[in-house]
Formats: C-alpha cells, sequence, structure tokens
C-alpha cells in the first residue's frame, strides 16, 4: 500500500502523523510511504532523517493526497483539503465529527473511508489513540492553568501550590477518566488541592485508592458542580462520551457564580466542550474571558508539545496503520472490531451511531458497509 503522511495545517499544530521509526516498520513490511517536504520539522525530523528511514518526500499536500491509498494524519482535515480526498481513498486520524457537521459533510461528499482515532476501542473498554493525547492534555490543563491564574494573564494571582502559611489554589476536575486523572496527577504533584468528580462510584473509589487518599472525590449531581464551580480556582473539563458530543455540565449561571479571575480549561472542546460558556480557540489565541473567568479552549492542546506528543501518537497508532496497510481497510476491520469502532465515515455513509446522531445525519451499520464491500 501506498501510504501518505502530508504536513499539518491547522493553525500551531507541528505534530506529524507518522514519526521515522512508523516509517520504517511500514516499509520494512513492503510499503512505500510518502511524506510532505517539512512535515517532520515541528518535531524536529527532516526530511533527510524521513527519506534514511525509507520514505519518499514529496513537494507539496496535493502530491501526497494524489498519490497515496491511505492518509495518516493527526488532526482533523481543514477546508483546504475537503478537495483533496477521493472516493475510497482511507483518512485515519483524529475527526471529532460531533460537533463539526462540515466536516462530516465533506467526509461524506468525498466518498472516503474515514476512520477515527478517538473512537478505535480495546479489550478493557478503553481508547487506545485517545489515551495518550489524553495524557498530555490532563498535565497540560493544569501546566496551562496554573500560567493563566498570573495576574498578567487575567488570573487572580494564585500560585496553585501556595506557600508556607498561605493556602494552595483549589483544582476542580470534571471527569475522572485518563484526562482528568492526568491533571489531578499534576495538580497535586503542584501542591494544590484537587477535587475530582465523577458520576460512576467505582471509579471514584478506584481514584481515591490511586491518590491514596491524597485528593477529594465527589459524586457528579448538579449540586455538586455548581458548589464546587463556585469554589474552584481552575477549572478542568476532562468529560468524554466517544463520538459524541460533550455534556454541557456547566451553565452560564454557574460560570457567572465563579470568582473573578478564576481559570477554566475545557478539554473536552474537541467534542464541542462541557462548559456552556466554551468556545474553540487556538495556540495563536488561546484565551479569553467571559464573567471575569479566564476560558483556555484551544482545540488541539497536545500540539504545542510537538515531539511528545507525536511519539506518544506514533506508539500507540502503528499496530493499526500496519494492519490497515497489510490487510486493506476491509480485512482490516473485519479482523479487528476494535479498529471496526473507530469507523465514522464510510464511501457516502455516516458508520458511526453517536455521530449519525448527533449531526441528526442518515446512520449505516458498519457491519453492513463491510459486507457490501465484501461482497456475497
Amino acid at each position: 500500500m501506498r501510504v501518505g503522511v502530508p504536513k499539518e495545517i491547522k493553525i500551531h499544530e507541528y505534530r506529524v502523523g507518522l514519526v521515522p521509526a512508523a516509517v520504517k516498520e511500514l516499509v520494512h513490511h513492503g510499503h512505500q510511504v510518502l511524506v510532505q517536504s517539512g512535515a517532520g520539522a515541528g518535531i524536529g525530523c527532516s526530511d533527510d532523517v524521513y527519506r534514511a528511514a525509507g520514505a519518499e518526500i514529496a513537494a507539496d499536500a496535493a502530491q501526497v493526497f494524489a498519490n497515496a491509498d491511505m492518509i495518516v494524519k493527526v488532526k482533523e482535515p481543514q477546508p483546504a483539503e475537503f478537495g483533496l480526498l477521493r472516493p475510497g481513498q482511507i483518512l485515519f486520524t483524529y475527526l471529532h465529527l460531533a460537533p463539526d457537521p462540515d466536516q462530516a459533510r465533506a467526509l461524506i461528499k468525498s466518498g472516503c473511508v474515514a476512520i477515527a482515532y478517538e473512537t478505535v476501542t480495546d479489550a478493557q473498554g478503553g481508547l487506545p489513540l485517545l489515551a495518550p493525547m489524553s495524557e498530555v492534555a490532563g498535565r497540560m490543563a493544569v501546566q496551562v492553568g496554573a500560567h493563566c491564574l498570573e495576574k498578567e494573564q487575567g488570573g487572580a494571582g494564585i500560585l496553585l501550590g501556595g506557600v508556607p502559611g498561605v493556602a494552595p489554589g483549589h483544582v476542580v476536575v470534571l471527569g475522572g477518566g485518563v484526562v482528568g486523572t492526568s491533571a489531578a496527577r499534576m495538580a497535586m504533584g503542584l501542591g494544590a488541592r484537587v477535587t475530582i468528580l465523577d458520576k460512576s462510584l467505582p471509579r471514584l473509589r478506584h481514584l481515591d485508592e490511586v491518590f491514596g487518599g491524597r485528593i477529594n472525590t465527589r459524586f457528579a449531581t448538579l449540586d455538586a458542580i455548581e458548589t464546587l464551580c463556585a469554589q474552584a480556582d481552575l477549572l478542568v473539563g476532562a468529560v468524554l462520551v466517544p463520538g459524541a458530543a460533550a455534556p454541557r455540565l456547566v451553565s452560564e449561571q454557574m460560570v457567572a457564580a465563579m470568582r473573578p479571575g478564576s481559570v477554566i480549561v475545557d478539554v473536552a472542546i474537541d467534542q464541542g466542550g462541557c462548559i456552556a460558556t466554551s468556545r474553540p480557540t487556538s495556540h495563536a489565541q488561546p484565551t479569553y474571558v467571559h464573567d471575569g473567568v479566564v476560558h483556555y479552549c484551544v482545540t488541539n492542546m497536545p500540539g504545542a508539545v510537538a515531539r511528545t506528543s507525536a511519539f506518544a501518537l506514533g506508539n500507540a497508532t502503528l499496530p493499526f496503520v500496519l494492519a490497515l496497510a497489510d490487510h486493506g481497510w476491509t480485512a482490516a476491520l473485519a479482523q479487528d472490531p476494535h479498529l471496526k469502532a473507530g469507523l465514522n465515515v464510510c464511501l457516502g455513509n455516516i458508520t458511526h451511531a453517536a455521530v449519525a446522531r448527533d449531526l441528526g445525519l442518515g446512520y449505516l451499520d458498519p457491519e453492513v458497509a463491510l459486507t457490501r464491500q465484501q461482497g456475497p
């Protein structure tokens, strides 16, 4: 198979779909890899490094898309790339379609086979291709939140860890999954007071055991969310419903009740955000103030630490990339139900139930899509 890696063009996105080690593995398996010139510059990997790994270098994105059977990216295709996709071409990347109807319609129109990292599952019920970036984003949420609390950034002038004789800041985390756990670990390491809310009692018990009682856990009722939002110096939105739009857990009234200079970092913004006052921002202009509260809602947070993120993501995606390249998408998805769960758009149809529901579009069961391709 001919695998293409275009340069990411989302604003301030420096990651790359395949690192050189992944290219070397694909070439070893007998595949050709076409990498756009400069695609790896953001992680410190030159064209020569990719050539040494066995890749061919393409002058531009048009050449990559025109010649590749499978496109491997990091972020969802941008409007300038919509027209480069073609029927039957595999697109393997983060998509986050539920809050993005324009992209969904463009992928349907293209006739491509779009497999989303964020809905691929594993045997334990986890999301293995979302997890590494969730770990990065969770850690970053506290890092950037601490920075936003500084006075010159519009914050209240609070040091999260406090100092002897002065109370530490209070970090409230909505959601006890991978993002929430990573955020809590980082906040606790800085010496902050940490509270995690989740609607799963087994998860809360697990977190209590993991952190040895060094954080507070609360069951996520409306009353608890309202009370703790008003107390938070830093509120981290870390909820996830796989494939679907994030639930809005924090209302405008709750935000208005927060202390002036407090900070919200909505990591769920890729799926529409879990805070009513959240709207997507970029690394170029990462924050805005609403009701006196600093909001950080960057949709590609891990892109700021591109080298760490690209290698972490590459470790997770490589087995699936190899499966798709070695067997083709129909056989690879038929053999692996976890990879099949990543199929979001197939030859003009939405094939993920949550995406179809949230967008109000028609749904085709992925089994039916596969059967049609495999024939009688």
